[in-house]
């Protein structure tokens, strides 16, 4: 039988940096959540082409900038938009509740 997914509480809204990527320690997952222009998006932190933090690299809107290999993906779906990456890369459902950022697990 498949568990259900809930949602989960990550950081308070206010925590958030504005228009910019938030670098969040939830449990054994390291996330970043992105405040775009089109609302609150949260992917694993971690660039699954090379391994390096997705928090260090550059914002622009709704694509993030790995800092290893400029590789790019859109947060919203966590497609791939610039070479070399080709694998989306993680990404949850994100809501803010109740002035929490949450992800559903």
């Amino acid at each position: 039988m498949a568990r259900e997914k809930s949602w989960k509480d990550i950081l308070p809204v206010d925590d958030l940096e504005k228009k910019w990527v938030t670098r969040v320690d939830f449990g054994a997952r390291k996330l970043a959540v992105y405040d775009t222009p089109s609302g609150i998006f949260t992917s694993m932190a971690l660039c699954n082409h090379g391994g390096v933090d997705l928090c260090d690299g550059y914002f622009d809107g709704h694509v993030i900038e790995c800092p290893l290999h400029q590789g790019a993906f859109d947060v919203r779906d966590g497609s791939p938009v610039g070479a070399p990456v080709t694998r989306r890369m993680m990404t949850f459902e994100t809501r803010v509740h109740a002035g929490m950022v949450q992800i559903k697990l």
